[in-house]
């Protein structure tokens, strides 16, 4: 299949063309997969021993650029390979490299390819010709795009030799959170410097663009705040009685309730309460959470919502009782229950912003039988809430508003399977569904359907994620909507992003306007600096795992702080699974449910939960190892570890300050079942 590109965009892949490395900046919808195709192609045909890799950052976006941009153009003639987490081929990742012309896959996969020891997995950044980065502003930081791209401007800087190109793609680099030019200016080198490319956007075909492209009409649907609020202001009647319960100096250094810098309080005060085993503490803090949680919920959706969230919690732990504390917070509930679900149920207090955004539907849906919009939400649950709401709501059923949830991969309650995600899509794209009710999942990459409506509902995000929404308003005489409390937070935050959009616009052009020799100076000032930062951080990394000598490190569970092992107990399964191989451990907890996953493993399988048997805090799940071993897999944020230098609470395995071993398993196996048999002889 012939590749025709509009002017612009022969215009952005010149450097490309060129064999220089490069970034393509353009608008949402501007059509830039479909410029790194025409670019892979012509790699592919005047390359010696070409290879390319598409490295893309989210799961579904692997088959989307498969099936839709470059199997289409470039299957026939090449061998065009996806790879994704669901796919067992990963297995075979450096086998499938070899015999393949075009790779696309997650970075991650990559990046465990590049540090993998096994021969069939193991491949190195030198057996590619070609690196495309879809999304590149994410290069930045310790994301998985940075590790693999650090590793790269390592190799530069030591002036190894056979480095692949780089292309990146993105529709905003952003200003890294800075408001004066200069700084965002030197974000966007940071970022240069990251990809070792220069950027580039259209100066010629501007006018172009921007009628392929055209900006959606913006409108701020304003609510007033709530007159009256009995049910909030009974929620935060409940949470005073739990700050009098708590000592007063520690409740007295706890931020506005109802806010993200309260939940940040009562996360720290819970680790307070942790390393001080001060139980008091610990569990008032977690109620407080789940209570402003609540409260930000009430805020978003309807109260009813606010509510279920609170009963839910409360019914979960009204078997796990074990000292006052436990009975003052259960009791609480237990004796304002009744009132808070009347409250909830009471119309005359609902959030006006649900019926801001029932407007907005109704004259979108009403005017054009053809409507497609998306609401973006800040929280998975707060899409499942909207979602319940639509469907419940009689006015938007009258106008066939039929509604779909889109979230992020993963295995929690809220979480969608890779196979939901492409349905759901699937079903948009046709128009099964009209309604998109969405995380930023939708925001960057995915490929979907023109809307001429898009919601920014309750959010509080940066710049790139607003140009991100507002790019999803592809349709001729869109609509761009902010529904926002007057004076509030979202809107403020919605100001600012204008002008930090107007400000990346701005940084760019000083950055292309800089000579050659100017650019080249700064990047390898960035890029060496880079490494050295890089170096003395691995350093650092190196020696923290070595602080202390597992047999040093007791594990406490969380919740009660009882003594459940030490350190050395611990064996990690493919870098990533957490056991514990001591027998003794089994007495320490009990099994709850089966545990069912989407995707199947090659040598493990799920079993059940684990609770902590005396608190009955959630540790984590069985699983069986190669069909015969049945090992504890422990979640690290449910222990604390006692170490000889403190107590301390981690939110990830890599962050232990001891070295664990890799988990053997002839030697497990011979320990249990043949200890007298020396399988050396």
């Amino acid at each position: 299949m012939e590749i025709t590109l509009r002017s612009y965009q022969e215009e952005v892949v010149q450097a490309a063309l060129k064999g220089e490395n490069s970034i393509i900046w353009l608008p949402t919808g501007g059509g830039k997969t479909r410029a790194a195709v025409y670019v892979a192609k012509k790699h592919l045909e005047t390359t010696r021993n070409a290879k390319v890799a598409v490295l893309v950052n989210k799961v579904h976006l692997v088959d989307q650029h498969f099936n839709n941009e470059f199997n289409p153009y470039l299957g026939k003639a090449y061998r065009v390979k996806a790879i994704s987490g669901d796919s067992s081929d990963k297995d075979l990742f450096g086998r499938l490299v070899k015999d393949s012309d075009l790779i696309i896959c997650t970075a991650q996969i990559l990046e465990n390819a590049l540090n993998s020891l096994e021969e069939e997995k193991h491949v190195e950044l030198t057996d590619f010709s070609l690196l495309i980065i879809d999304e590149c502003h994410h290069t930045q930081k310790e994301s998985v795009y940075n590790k693999i791209m650090g590793r790269y401007v390592e190799k530069k800087v030591r002036k190894e030799r056979k480095l692949p190109q780089v292309l990146g793609l993105t529709a905003s680099p952003g200003t890294g959170g800075n408001k004066t030019l200069a700084k965002a200016v030197e974000h966007v080198l940071q970022i240069c410097a990251n990809l070792d490319s220069v950027i580039v956007s259209t100066k010629n075909y501007a006018p172009e663009l921007k009628k392929v492209v055209p900006r959606p009409r913006k409108q701020y649907d304003i609510v007033e705040k709530r007159a009256l609020d009995p049910f909030g202001d009974h929620l935060k009647l409940m949470m005073s009685l739990i700050h009098e319960f708590m000592p007063s100096t520690v409740s007295r250094s706890l931020r506005e309730v109802g806010t993200q810098e309260y939940e940040a309080d009562v996360v720290e005060l819970e680790k307070t309460g942790v390393k001080e085993e001060n139980r008091l503490i610990t569990q008032c803090a977690l109620h407080l959470r789940q209570y402003n949680d609540a409260l930000l919920i009430h805020d978003t959706v309807r109260m009813v919502d606010a509510f279920d969230v609170l009963d839910e919690f409360y019914n979960s732990r009204s078997n796990k009782l074990l000292d006052g504390t436990d009975f003052f917070l259960q009791g609480l509930f237990d004796e304002n229950r009744v009132e808070l679900k009347q409250l909830a149920l009471d119309a005359r207090y609902e959030n006006p912003k649900l019926a801001q955004l029932q407007c907005t539907l109704l004259k979108e849906f009403k005017e054009n039988k053809m409507s497609r919009g998306i609401i973006f939400s800040k929280t998975r649950r707060g899409t499942h809430c909207l979602y319940d709401w639509v469907n419940a709501n009689h006015e938007l059923q009258k106008v066939k508003i039929s509604a779909g949830i889109l979230t992020g991969t993963g295995t929690g309650v809220n979480h969608m399977n890779q196979n939901k995600q492409k349905n759901t899509i699937k079903d948009f794209r046709v128009g099964h569904l009209n309604l998109l009710i969405s995380t930023s999942v939708a925001e960057e990459g995915l490929d979907i359907a023109e809307c001429n409506l898009v919601v920014r509902y309750g959010l509080l995000t940066n710049e790139i994620a607003q140009q991100q929404a507002s790019g999803r308003a592809r349709a001729l005489n869109s609509v761009y909507s902010v529904v926002a409390e007057e004076g509030g937070r979202e809107l403020r935050r919605e100001f600012t992003n204008e002008y930090l959009e107007s400000l990346t616009s701005q940084a760019i052009d000083q950055v292309q306007s800089m000579s050659p020799r100017e650019f080249r100076i700064k990047i390898s000032e960035l890029q060496q600096t880079a490494v050295l930062i890089r170096i003395e951080a691995e350093r650092k990394k190196d020696a923290r795992k070595r602080r202390y000598s597992p047999d040093q490190v007791q594990l406490q569970c969380r919740g009660c702080f009882v003594f459940v092992g030490l350190g050395e107990d611990i064996r990690k399964i493919e870098n990533s699974h957490h056991v514990n191989i001591n027998p003794e451990f089994q007495r320490h907890y009990r099994t709850g449910r089966q545990v069912f996953l989407e995707k199947t493993f090659e040598d493990w399988e799920p079993r059940r939960v684990i609770n902590c048997s005396k608190c009955g805090k959630d540790w984590g799940m069985e699983i069986k190892f190669k069909k015969v071993a049945i090992l504890p897999c422990l979640n690290i944020k449910s222990f604390s570890l006692n170490t000889p230098g403190g107590k301390f609470t981690h939110k990830q395995w890599k962050d232990v300050e001891f070295q664990v071993t890799e988990f053997d398993f002839i030697d497990y196996m011979s320990s249990r079942l043949l200890p007298d048999l020396d399988l050396d002889d």
